[in-house]
């Protein structure tokens, strides 16, 4: 039995947190759907109140409206998952290459979803996706990646660069771009390959276990957030509906609930923020207005530019030089597998595009210091 190398080790542990991740955020989902549901509970009993100070129902409305827009999400990203499924319906009723567990996407998992990866982006990750890709993602995302790192065709390919790397698609990020590692003859290349690979696992380790904490806290508050949610709804009902006939101890128990609402909701809303990839396609869109190097994207293809994306998160934070990263895209260049799902040429791969995600990588980091 051969020895595991240390990025071996490193891909192992980091199966086991992506899976714990994965989980976590089906479970959110589940938390996600009951405070949902107590929060259009109270909304109905305070619809009925009348006289309700300005102020305070504009502040309602807000909360309300920004509620509603993210339940639409949901229902967007549970629909879009259910068309792409009809449309792989042999696929997805046989269950191929599926772990032993994976679930298929309900509206709670969607609900975890929505929350995890945020509203806006997590509409235009998904909405970006079709077909398998869709599947796939749904897939990825409820199985602790057991879909993407069997193989997983568009899982690793165009989708993963799309969606710019959730949870559940890392390993079968570097699976894919990792075989480029057989393409290299020097020992000493594959060495220098393995270890730009190793820095790339070693940083997510980091970041899944930041994760890991991030949504158990978020757990925990939205099942303290919910209990507070149902005592008030308890306490509104003998409130009346008539906001002057109240008691001026009901008046300020029910502006504290609104602000209850409003942080409850917050916890629906709000991503969380060790999931999300550090450099998006709004950031290349600042990039691409910002100098000359930048506006020579514009007449690239979409690919190429989610390539630069999805480079640019792959070696945020990792400390690499020029020959490095020249080796890498030399190995990319490489692989037939990778260019086919990237629906790149070999020549599109060149020292220019080393350039730009350097200079991506450089300017997004001082705007950060700003």
């Amino acid at each position: 039995m051969s020895k595991q190398s240390n990025l071996d080790k490193s891909t192992d542990r980091l199966k086991a947190l992506i899976s714990i991740v994965n989980k976590l955020i089906n479970e959110l989902g589940v938390r996600d759907e009951i405070l949902y549901n107590t929060l259009s509970i109270i909304q109905s009993q305070i619809d009925k109140i009348r006289n309700v100070p300005s102020d305070t129902l504009l502040t309602y409305q807000r909360i309300k409206e920004e509620r509603l827009s993210w339940k639409k999400q949901v229902d967007k990203i549970y629909d879009d998952y259910e068309s792409a499924k009809k449309a792989n319906v042999g696929y997805a009723a046989s269950g191929t290459g599926l772990g032993v567990g994976v679930a298929f996407l309900g509206p709670s998992a969607a609900m975890g979803i929505a929350t995890t990866f945020g509203v806006a982006s997590t509409g235009t990750a998904i909405s970006a996706l079709s077909g398998a890709a869709a599947t796939n993602a749904a897939l990825a995302w409820l199985g602790g990646g057991a879909l993407a790192a069997g193989g997983g065709g568009m899982a690793a390919g165009n989708a993963l660069l799309a969606l710019a790397g959730p949870v559940g698609w890392t390993i079968a990020g570097l699976s894919l771009l990792g075989s480029g590692i057989f393409f290299l003859k020097s020992l000493n290349e594959k060495k220098k390959l393995e270890n730009i690979f190793l820095l790339i696992s070693l940083r997510d380790e980091k970041k899944y276990q930041m994760a890991i904490v991030e949504l158990n806290e978020r757990l925990s508050r939205i099942a303290d957030e919910t209990k507070k949610l149902q005592e008030a709804i308890i306490n509104i009902s003998s409130f009346g509906y008539d906001y002057n006939s109240m008691t001026e101890d009901q008046q300020y128990a029910l502006g504290s609930y609104v602000n209850l609402m409003n942080s409850a909701t917050q916890l629906l809303v709000n991503p969380i923020l060790g999931l999300q990839p550090n450099y998006t396609d709004s950031d290349l869109s600042d990039f691409i207005s910002w100098n000359v190097l930048g506006r020579s994207l514009i007449n690239k293809s979409d690919k190429y530019k989610s390539l630069i994306v999805y480079l640019v998160n792959l070696f945020w934070a990792i400390q690499v030089d020029d020959s490095d990263m020249k080796l890498f895209i030399n190995s990319l260049k490489k692989n037939k597998d990778f260019l086919t799902e990237m629906g790149l040429s070999k020549d599109e791969l060149d020292e220019k595009l080393i350039k730009y995600i350097q200079e991506a990588i450089r300017r997004k980091k001082n705007q950060k210091k700003n």
